[in-house]
């Protein structure tokens, strides 16, 4: 089988400026995420977080340091925390829309549009305008969109984190069932702590000013699993500890 992408940061560092004064978002970080590995990185607000998925996608070259995607053409996604779907066009149209523009036939793209809709468990609702969609479905449909491209690298920022809690639940399950049925590279940013360890093979832990890694915390419990699992609770309270300190 082959294996997704990898991902490594050497000696990473970015600053920002803010009125005038610069501020380390990022200092001489090093961190290997390994080929289809599911990575949760958590830590309080302005600790670099989505500063480093930023930097992996492309969006942010101003830093310093380096980082190394394997294979360097590998396939990225990145899922927002909010949905970012075209209101204009519906589920499908949203999808078609990233495939044409890759140069897939129309016909071809229905098809796969469709597809992974289904994936998602959006059946049936494939010619729904984002308007008329729940919050939950509206993700969905982005979270079809990034897996339509069959990404090597999967970004996810706070991808649950404005839905409620019953409807988050389900679609970690979604997201945990893709990724059972073809591992794939995951780098899963989250604010959730209880979130992380019931997602990610390791929690990567943060702390700010400046952003840097204070532990790597494996998590070695089969999924599924359950939040109430006294075993899941002594790794995030491990987790509150060192972002306390």
């Amino acid at each position: 089988m082959t294996m997704s992408g990898s991902v490594s940061f050497k000696n990473v560092s970015r600053t920002f400026s803010l009125n005038g004064v610069d501020f380390a978002a990022l200092d001489d970080l090093q961190l290997d995420i390994e080929p289809d590995s599911f990575t949760a990185i958590v830590g309080p607000s302005g600790c670099g977080k989505s500063t480093l998925l930023n930097i992996v996608a492309g969006l942010d070259t101003d830093y310093g340091g380096a980082v190394a995607i394997t294979p360097e053409k590998a396939s990225v996604a990145y899922l927002f925390q909010q949905p970012r779907l075209l209101p204009w066009l519906s589920a499908r149209r949203n999808i078609m829309l990233i495939l044409c523009a890759r140069g897939m036939p129309k016909q071809e793209a229905h098809v796969k549009a469709d597809q992974v809709l289904s994936l998602v468990g959006l059946e049936g609702f494939e010619g729904h305008y984002p308007g008329h969609l729940s919050g939950g479905m509206q993700q969905r449909v982005a979270l079809a969109r990034a897996l339509v491209v069959d990404p090597e690298i999967l970004l996810m920022d706070e991808p649950f984190s404005a839905l409620d809690e019953l409807t988050a639940h389900r679609l970690r399950q979604e997201l945990l069932s893709i990724y059972d049925s073809k591992p794939r590279t995951i780098i899963f940013v989250t604010h959730n702590i209880a979130e992380a360890c019931s997602l990610a093979d390791r929690v990567i832990v943060m702390n700010s000013r400046p952003g840097r890694i204070v532990a790597e915390v494996p998590i070695n419990i089969s999924r599924p699993r359950n939040i109430d699992d006294p075993a899941l609770q002594v790794h995030v309270h491990s987790i509150i500890s060192h972002i306390a300190q």
